[in-house]
């Protein structure tokens, strides 16, 4: 499947386009401005676009009112379909976020619950209605909000009305953006009867459709046959990432690599393409969580060299800062112009050399060597090989060990590496080698 061999760019549209947090239902045509970003997102090495919730909600977007219908703060349908036709004009695909455990209170069909009550046709869409309880927005009545928050509203995903009008709203989107894919949010919420319909249905409408489910934790190969779609976030690995570098640990990371993709019976996920990240719209910028800035490259280099699909959040690429305690809307800015720096120009390396390599698309786990500094392991697939080498330390260090040949291609850089004598990896460092055969 394509998305086994993307680079993933994610955006927040409504943060990304400067729009104001409370749908004030005035029309600006904002989301023509990742037009202009497109040539920064190929010059990165993304080759997908992933978009947090477009239609028209509340406020945040995962308070969805009509999932038909760009959210007016962004601009029209018509402006959705430039954007995506712009992107598959470049060869980049388009996923789109899918948010179908909750709508907001915005949403006709709750509207006309709060209207008219037992009388109300759509009684029967929601999870659970207790027309003798009461919100704490007082409406006379009780309803499940996701997780309890009540300005989402939870689906009954075993309604038939509902599952056909989430599916015809799919189908929607992919006539009209001819999308490639959907981000299914809080996945591991959703129906499993629902999912294998919703598969079944994209299956059906567009060859190598893209089905991503947000998941936190749990057995991934076992949650992936089980929701039938392609691919998990892989929150497992994002923790130790950043744990691991701050905590001169490579240990955490590499047993959670270990766990996931490694070659032993017990791993849970071997084969398996997850999405992996090093921050998001949800949680702290990377910049925001690595102590040494000279480390930063490391985290990516991580998640460009384990099993999996990358993904780079918009700003990030160049070292944006954000911590979560200030809020979700400095998580998700709007920034004038995308920037270049030396993190971009490795982070655009990276990208290239994982894109081009069948070994880091789909080759194994294995680890060759492990120190708390400095870590190196292989993915393997039947015509190549490639050594990933990691150093935290800020001095350079020699890595003994059996190279199995004697000279590599370096990806990031394209020189040649001699192991003779060992091989010398410098300081705060990653290293990606394709071996001779």
């Amino acid at each position: 499947m394509w998305a086994e061999e993307s680079v993933f760019y994610q955006i927040y549209p409504l943060g990304f386009c400067g729009a104001p947090f409370e749908n004030d239902g005035v029309l600006e045509h904002r989301i023509l401005k990742v037009i202009d970003w497109i040539p920064h997102i190929k010059k990165l090495g993304c080759n997908a676009v992933y978009f947090s919730p477009v239609f028209e909600s509340d406020t945040h977007g995962y308070n969805t009112r009509d999932y038909t219908k760009l959210d007016v703060r962004l601009g029209t349908n018509e402006d959705m379909k430039k954007v995506c036709d712009a992107l598959h004009e470049e060869g980049i695909k388009v996923v789109l976020d899918g948010v179908f455990n909750h709508v907001g209170r915005g949403f006709g069909a709750f509207q006309d619950v709060l209207a008219n009550r037992e009388n109300s046709r759509y009684k029967d869409w929601f999870a659970r209605i207790a027309f003798d309880g009461n919100s704490n927005y007082n409406d006379g009545l009780w309803y499940e909000g996701w997780e309890g928050n009540y300005d989402l509203v939870k689906l009954n995903l075993r309604n038939e009305e509902v599952i056909q009008h989430i599916l015809n709203a799919v189908d929607g989107w992919i006539k009209e953006f001819d999308i490639d894919g959907i981000r299914l949010d809080v996945a591991y919420c959703l129906d499993h009867e629902f999912l294998r319909r919703l598969r079944e249905f994209t299956d059906s409408k567009k060859q190598d459709f893209f089905l991503l489910g947000e998941v936190l934790h749990g057995e991934y190969g076992r949650m992936l046959n089980e929701m039938h779609i392609h691919s998990l976030t892989n929150y497992q690995c994002y923790k130790g990432i950043h744990s691991a570098i701050n905590s001169d640990n490579l240990f955490e990371i590499v047993h959670s690599l270990l766990r996931l993709f490694g070659p032993e019976d017990w791993c849970v996920a071997r084969g398996a393409h997850l999405l992996s990240f090093v921050d998001n719209h949800d949680v702290s910028r990377i910049a925001s969580l690595i102590n040494d800035e000279e480390r930063l490259k490391i985290a990516y280099g991580i998640i460009f060299g384990m099993p999996g699909i990358p993904i780079i959040y918009y700003g990030s690429e160049w070292g944006a800062k954000a911590d979560k305690s200030e809020g979700d809307p400095a998580l998700r800015p709007s920034f004038d112009a995308p920037v270049w720096n030396e993190l971009s120009d490795v982070i655009s390396r990276m990208a290239e050399a994982k894109k081009a390599s069948k070994a880091l698309n789909y080759g194994g786990f294995r680890s060759v060597l492990l120190n708390n500094k400095q870590c190196i392991w292989e993915r393997k697939c039947d015509d190549e090989r490639v050594l990933v080498a990691i150093n935290l330390d800020g001095a350079p260090f020699t890595a003994h060990f059996d190279a199995g040949c004697g000279q590599a291609e370096e990806l990031i850089s394209g020189k040649m590496h001699d192991f003779g004598g060992g091989s010398e990896l410098p300081p705060h460092s990653v290293q990606f080698w394709k071996m001779e055969r």
